[in-house]
């Protein structure tokens, strides 16, 4: 249960941060594809993140050599394109939905812990092996 909740921290900040990140892009940039650039930036961003916390935090993985943490956050990355999508289908079909950039972001949210959800159990079996 502690872990699970630390978990559910650790997502929290990590979709706080893409949400922060889409707002500062269409903040600073308000062209036609202003909202894709958004959550492409959300994207990378909140992987970078989720990837350190949940290296450090969650699984508590000491990776060998730079090398060697590159290859995880790698495959760390692939688990995600699945989980990706989820987020990205919720958060461009509420923006369609409602046109309104508050709900979009509320739809970011929900694909976001979906995605987390099922990220964890992925990178749990695949990516944060013991060695």
């Amino acid at each position: 249960m502690k872990l699970a909740l630390l978990y559910g921290w650790l997502a929290a900040i990590a979709i706080a941060i893409n949400i922060l990140s889409q707002e500062i892009v269409v903040l600073l940039y308000r062209g036609p594809l202003a909202i894709a650039v958004s959550v492409l930036a959300g994207t990378a961003v909140g992987l970078l993140a989720k990837y350190l916390l949940d290296k450090r935090y969650i699984f508590r993985y000491t990776t060998r050599h730079l090398g060697h943490d590159a290859q995880l956050f790698l495959l760390y990355s692939l688990m995600g394109v699945a989980t990706t999508a989820i987020f990205w289908s919720f958060e461009f079909g509420f923006q369609w939905a409602f046109d309104n950039r508050a709900m979009r972001y509320l739809g970011g949210i929900l694909g976001l812990a979906l995605g987390y959800w099922i990220k964890y159990h992925l990178d749990r079996r695949f990516v944060f092996k013991p060695a």
